[in-house]
């Protein structure tokens, strides 16, 4: 179940995520980039990093906050799992912590690390609410976080977020720098401060989930081929070799992957270990 949030949060959350699975055998997920960070609560079982030969578990926190990927990450569970999941902006959580995105590039911490005791409470209020009365309890605490805030001007990111995705992904930096009237460098600077990511590798994020939702969409009788031009891709090839680099599979696999979510999909059984 997704959920948006109160007007107020918008700029700061996406969405809320509720996520179920109630298997007990061993589930392997595929977490991959979608250009936001997430804050997931785990309130049935925790979930597992990884697991190595000798069947020993690396267990993940409780609750973790995720930033920006290079790639994917795989996360396992051995039991049923329930997830909430908060989906930031791609400039949420810089504004919420006023922490550089770039300190979480590529990082799962734990939400202990990051915010104060009042996030302990919460994980065990939600624990033991039903899905309405999360989505009440996640609002009063970031409307309380935000009350706290000052005002930052955003002007520069949003102005150029909004020409990414509006272009879905697909521009130059020279074309970036002449829509905004600042340097690269300086744009350079204020994405990593602000989102974790340069403009071309968030770019390259936004068009692969053009992507996606091209092939989500598409007809019987619309080939991978025109998907590809469509979405900006030079040729298949390309493609593949990026879809690859962010997901680890192919497009034709991902077709036919459990999906929890657009970009968190369930991919193996335990026998594939």
């Amino acid at each position: 179940m997704q959920v948006s949030p109160p007007k107020e949060l918008s700029p700061y959350i996406k969405h809320y995520l509720f996520l179920d699975n109630t298997e007990t055998a061993v589930q392997k997920f595929r977490l991959f980039s979608d250009g936001n960070t997430g804050l997931v609560f785990s309130v049935k079982s925790k979930l597992i990093s990884g697991i190595n030969k000798f069947d020993a578990k690396d267990y993940l926190p409780t609750s973790f906050l995720y930033g920006q990927l290079n790639g994917f990450k795989d996360l396992y569970s051995e039991n049923e799992i329930t997830l909430i999941i908060v989906v930031f902006q791609p400039n949420g959580i810089h504004q919420l912590l006023e922490i550089p995105a770039n300190e979480f590039h590529d990082a799962i911490i734990p939400v202990e690390d990051i915010f104060d005791q009042k996030i302990t409470v919460l994980q065990e209020k939600l624990s033991q609410q039903n899905n309405q009365m999360r989505i009440e309890l996640l609002n009063h605490f970031f409307r309380s976080m935000i009350n706290s805030k000052p005002i930052s001007n955003q002007f520069i990111i949003n102005n150029s977020l909004d020409f990414i995705i509006a272009n879905k992904g697909q521009f130059s930096i020279k074309q970036l720098i002449e829509h905004t009237g600042y340097t690269e460098r300086h744009l350079e600077r204020k994405f990593k401060e602000c989102i974790g990511l340069n403009p071309k590798k968030f770019g390259n994020v936004v068009r692969l989930h053009h992507f996606l939702k091209l092939l989500k969409d598409k007809t019987d009788d619309t080939n991978l081929t025109t998907i590809c031009y469509d979405a900006g891709f030079s040729d298949q090839s390309h493609l593949i070799k990026e879809f690859k680099k962010h997901t680890g599979i192919t497009p034709k696999e991902y077709l036919y992957t459990g999906k929890l979510t657009n970009n968190l999909i369930k991919k193996f059984h335990a026998s594939t270990f």
